[in-house]
């Protein structure tokens, strides 16, 4: 295993595990934990022994309540780059195991995986806009699921159920917490049972079909975004957080 205390990494019998480790942060996605997916993803997708990977996080409050805000704050941060939350592309499948609540860019990470296990009192949420923040990373997500939920998510900024999330096919499956981790594992040894260029294959087509709808699309939601996180409102949000208040919007 490997560890740097915010991030824990392993591989067990062909089996990678990232598990974010910030319990107490409610499993933000600071600095640390960004970069530490991102190695980690690249040392997956390099190990020829690793079949599978598993991205989940430790307790059972959060997956990830998404990017940092009190650093964010501290950062006076306005448009991230296009790492800024890390990318978990890779020939092979993902699955996230979703122990709590995926927000922001926890729900980011879900969206990325290839397949979904969650824990029964998982919660799924763009909160971007509690906060004046933006989510151009959820472009995608009118194809994945009903628009009219994707419109939800986004203007609401309200999670929802793993039950409502499953009935949208955001998840596959929902299992007791106590079980997820068994349940997880279950499913990538039955990947990872199958013949490695047919799995690969699979995946590469359902995502191809993906990138050739979206096309350029995703620049034009970078565009959209922009003049979002540029404004005094995206400061304003985090900041609000951190002095834990209720913001004060100007729409501006």
């Amino acid at each position: 295993m490997k560890s740097d205390d915010q991030l824990l990494y392993d591989v067990i019998d062909g089996i990678a595990t990232i598990t974010i480790n910030r319990p107490d942060a409610r499993n933000a996605l600071n600095s640390v934990v960004r970069e530490g997916i991102q190695r980690s993803v690249d040392e997956f997708t390099k190990n020829e022994r690793a079949k599978v990977l598993i991205i989940t996080a430790a307790g059972d409050v959060a997956f990830s309540a998404g990017a940092d805000l009190k650093e964010m704050a501290k950062d006076h941060f306005t448009i991230p780059p296009d790492d800024f939350i890390s990318d978990l592309t890779t020939h092979k499948p993902v699955i996230a195991a979703v122990n709590g609540a995926a927000l922001g860019g926890g729900f980011f990470l879900v969206q990325q995986a290839d397949l979904v296990i969650a824990a029964s009192h998982a919660t799924f949420g763009i909160t971007e806009a509690r906060y004046g923040r933006g989510a151009p990373w959820a472009n995608p997500l009118p194809l994945l699921i009903a628009p009219r939920v994707a419109l939800e998510l986004l203007l609401t900024a309200q999670p929802i159920s793993a039950t409502r999330a499953k009935e949208a096919g955001l998840v596959n499956a929902i299992v007791p917490f106590e079980d997820l981790k068994t349940a997880s594992l279950a499913l990538a040894k039955q990947i990872a049972e199958n013949a490695p260029l047919s799995v690969a294959a699979g995946k590469a087509m359902v995502h191809n079909i993906l990138d050739a709808v979206l096309g350029d699309r995703r620049q034009s939601a970078n565009t959209l975004w922009d003049p979002v996180y540029l404004s005094e409102d995206a400061q304003e949000g985090p900041r609000a957080f951190n002095e834990k208040r209720s913001p004060r919007w100007q729409g501006r």
